[in-house]
């Protein structure tokens, strides 16, 4: 058990990625609960932990997570083409207010200080002689530079503005480009999926072996109890040695050690596939598959897989016997020379006549992942590009500013209707208001942008450049996942084929035994190799499941495989 279980689970455990043909996201799960229950054994199938697994893995939440802020990257995006309003308010105090040199003598009209006018001056007019003013009205002064504040010590404005875009090549390319980026997160999003239904089948799969075997280790356990209690009986009869019974006892006394240490492996392969479903540890979970019940027909998947027969060597169709060989004798002549020439023929990249119209690389979303990017490549060139066209917008805006020396007055808000002591106007607010177009021409800005669409043109390319590597790396994944499955095909039905022999020895060895006619010494050799086999079959199923599940994600229909 040590060797089957004990470095695959290990490597299970390792396994566990973030980083996601079969579109999951638009799957109906199973009807099961989103928060696992309080209390109680929850009853689980395969295509149960799967669902189960979608909806609880905290991996996939936090991709979800990342699709819903590309989503709302594209609102942003969207957001930049409806109108845009902002008011604001400002309040300022002029403690010091800034003065500005004016020459008053470049003006005409009456000079600064005015015209003064003297009692004998005023007494003259008064008895009708015409007085002569000095300086005279309307005379420039001769004064140099004079400095002038403008504007009250509080001083504050509140305005509302309102722009529109009319055109921006940008803007409408960037809301092409939006929906790209959400449909590239929820490809995303669908190959993660894909590695959760990865984990989570292969560690059910290994919960099912690991029950299975230890079941079969009970098994073998009360098979010795009963030939050890048998010896006893002889010993003391005296037809048997000491010997005798203290060698099945060390052979019971390593078995139940086994056994122990299967217990413990099937509880870690729980306790993994929990992990891979993102069920909490303490909830108890039944699993409702049997092994039996998820081991592939042998013959089926080789017809499917398109390979020559492993008993029969006459390819998918398997209708002809090898010449001069028994139907059930497997690993022997031609079949052997065939099976080895289909490994080859997967190794070299060929494809027998059945599987290569079926081969098809839309079906893998790393592809369709590939093909979104290069979208967006593309629309990213055209959108720089765009920034050499000219933008339009529609501006508008409506407010007031005001002063007062009083912070006081200035919150008085007082306008054209208001008057003071003297019946003078006193009016300290007054609005504006203005609307126009705005039209932005960019003319050079030093061949940024040339080298803008450059960097995205090569940028381009390369992504060219990765869907040839792909389509040659998901035709060697196809070629080593059928090589490996017809593989582990070929050991099980040999491994089978030896636990039959050596169950069918252990049998005959026990009968001979019992009769006094064989040694103790072969019930326990043969019991060890019985032993033996059962591991190593059990080894083999699992290596088949694995095997299996990798060739479905290869052709991308794990998802659609694991519902059935």
């Amino acid at each position: 058990m040590k060797k089957l279980l004990s470095p695959k689970l290990l490597l299970l455990a390792a396994m566990v990625s973030a980083a996601p043909t079969v579109l999951l996201a638009q799957t109906a799960p199973s009807a099961l609960p989103s928060a696992p229950p309080t209390g109680g054994v929850m009853a689980l199938s395969l295509p149960q932990a799967v669902s189960y697994a979608i909806q609880n893995k905290s991996t996939l939440l936090a991709t979800r997570l990342a699709e819903q802020t590309a989503k709302a990257r594209v609102g942003e995006i969207k957001s930049a083409g409806l109108p845009q309003v902002n008011v604001g308010a400002n309040i300022a105090d002029n403690f010091k207010l800034q003065k500005s040199l004016v020459d008053f003598s470049s003006f005409g009209g009456a000079p600064l200080q005015g015209t003064r006018l003297t009692a004998q001056d005023i007494a003259a007019a008064q008895g009708g002689a015409a007085v002569t003013l000095s300086p005279a009205y309307g005379e420039a002064p001769q004064t140099g530079p004079t400095p002038l504040a403008f504007g009250l010590r509080y001083a504050g404005s509140t305005s509302a503005s309102v722009s529109q875009l009319l055109f921006d090549g940008s803007y409408l390319i960037g809301l092409k480009a939006a929906k790209v980026y959400e449909q590239l997160a929820q490809k995303q999003t669908q190959q993660a999926e894909i590695d959760v239904v990865e984990q989570v089948s292969k560690a059910y799969y290994s919960t099912l072996v690991a029950r299975s075997r230890l079941a079969l280790l009970g098994r073998n356990v009360q098979r010795l109890d009963t030939v050890l209690n048998q010896t006893r009986k002889i010993f003391k009869a005296g037809f048997a040695e000491k010997l005798d019974v203290d060698r099945l006892q060390v052979q019971r006394n390593n078995l139940v050690v086994e056994q122990q240490k299967a217990q413990r492996l099937t509880e870690l392969s729980v306790a993994l596939l929990k992990f891979q479903m993102g069920l909490p540890q303490q909830q108890p979970v039944q699993l409702t598959d049997s092994l039996g019940a998820a081991v592939v027909d042998a013959g089926a998947l080789r017809q499917r897989l398109g390979v020559a027969s492993f008993e029969t060597g006459s390819g998918a169709a398997g209708t002809s016997a090898l010449p001069g060989q028994p139907t059930n004798t497997p690993g022997q002549g031609n079949a052997a020379d065939q099976s080895r020439a289909d490994q080859q023929s997967a190794l070299s990249g060929g494809r027998p006549s059945q599987v290569a119209a079926a081969a098809n690389y839309n079906n893998r979303v790393e592809f369709s992942l590939l093909e979104t990017q290069q979208a967006l490549a593309g629309l990213d060139v055209r959108n720089r590009r765009a920034g050499a066209y000219p933008r339009l917008l529609l501006t508008g805006a409506y407010g007031f500013t005001g002063s007062d020396p009083r912070l006081g007055g200035l919150m008085e808000f007082r306008g054209p209707d208001s008057r003071n002591g003297a019946g003078f106007i006193n009016q300290n607010w007054f609005g504006f208001g203005n609307v126009g177009l705005t039209l932005q021409v960019p003319v050079f800005d030093g061949f940024r942008r040339k080298f803008l669409v450059q960097q995205g043109r090569i940028q381009q390319q390369t992504i060219d450049r990765g869907f040839e590597t792909l389509r040659q790396s998901i035709d060697l994944q196809d070629a080593q996942s059928r090589t490996t499955l017809v593989n582990a095909l070929d050991v099980l039905d040999n491994q089978k084929a030896n636990l039959d022999l050596a169950a069918d020895v252990a049998r005959v060895t026990r009968i001979k035994f019992n009769a006094g006619v064989g040694s103790n010494l072969e019930v326990i050799t043969a019991e060890t190799e019985l032993r033996t086999a059962q591991t190593n079959y059990y080894g083999a199923i699992y290596d088949v499941l694995v095997a299996k599940v990798d060739r479905d994600k290869a052709t991308g229909e794990l998802f659609s495989q694991v519902k059935k």
